[in-house]
């Protein structure tokens, strides 16, 4: 059981990566918050592709509920990072929000099911994880102040909702039509997006419509991070509750495949993405990625 959802969240993780990359290209320029949420949170409705395999069943009014609310917190979740990212660096908000995730999480899982049976190994996993995803995203310069530490936490909050609801809707509902249920009801939600004429015109101004690269660097950012977000949704569904933060705090292994990544483009492809990797960085590097394969091991121990 563990194999499988551990499996399945280090390949979501993989394509996480590839995602971040791209997410990093296109938020370089600092886009409109409000727009490219709405752009993220409509591409959701091709989740449709998933219906032939799908088994459509009518939810309960109580996973009704589940499912708006997950849309809600997702959405919300997006535009407070976005904001975030757009007064301060990508990096170091999605170190704020990976580390505080899992924390989060804990907690509302406990106030929700109450405490979970978790062996000893498990826990030390869970903190070595923690500690390795936050150490290898750091950097030299990160300072911590009121506005930025106001919007990462929020934003890390309501992801942290999203991924309890997650978890109730798989609870309830087969995971694929729980999952294409949630993106549906995201869908419609960012439609609302559109009613201020305001939103319209920065939604479909030429500023928006007109770069053809940026344009297919969003197509095969979030084409990633589709299947990133299924993969780590059916990891949510197949993990039991008390692994739930665990689950989460593997994002560590987002940032290691991001290394290399990284590190192949320096070298090969500098025209792409350049980044300089000193002795210094290096060492954190080894250091992050030996504790989170420590964890890694521990899991499965």
């Amino acid at each position: 059981m563990i194999f499988s959802w551990l499996l399945v969240s280090i390949l979501a993780y993989f394509f996480f990566s590839l995602s971040y990359l791209g997410d990093k290209l296109i938020l370089s320029g600092k886009p409109k918050p409000m727009v490219y949420t709405f752009y993220v949170g409509i591409i959701s409705i091709f989740g449709l592709v998933l219906i032939p395999f799908t088994p459509l069943l009518w939810p309960t009014w109580q996973t009704v509920v589940w499912i708006i609310a997950e849309a809600l917190v997702y959405t919300i979740g997006l535009y407070t990072m976005f904001v975030a990212v757009k007064k301060f660096e990508v990096l170091k908000v999605m170190t704020t929000i990976g580390a505080t995730q899992p924390v989060f999480i804990f907690f509302i899982a406990w106030l929700i099911w109450g405490p979970q049976p978790v062996s000893s190994n498990s826990i030390i996993a869970f903190v070595l994880l923690l500690i390795g995803s936050v150490l290898i995203s750091l950097e030299k310069s990160f300072h911590i102040f009121g506005d930025y530490l106001g919007l990462t936490i929020m934003s890390s909050f309501f992801f942290s909702l999203d991924y309890i609801f997650s978890k109730l809707i798989f609870l309830s509902e087969p995971f694929l039509t729980g999952f294409l249920y949630t993106r549906v009801a995201i869908f419609l939600l960012t439609l609302l997006f559109l009613i201020p004429a305001k939103n319209r015109r920065q939604i479909f101004s030429k500023e928006n419509l007109t770069s053809q690269k940026t344009n297919l660097r969003f197509l095969w950012t979030h084409a990633s991070g589709g299947i990133a977000t299924l993969l780590q949704s059916f990891a949510i569904s197949l993990a039991p509750i008390a692994f739930l933060p665990i689950v989460n705090s593997l994002r560590g292994i987002q940032y290691v495949f991001l290394f290399f990544i990284t590190l192949f483009l320096s070298i090969y492809f500098p025209k792409i993405l350049k980044e300089k990797i000193s002795r210094t960085i290096l060492i954190q590097k080894i250091i992050s990625i030996i504790l989170i394969v420590a964890g890694l091991a521990l899991i499965v121990t």
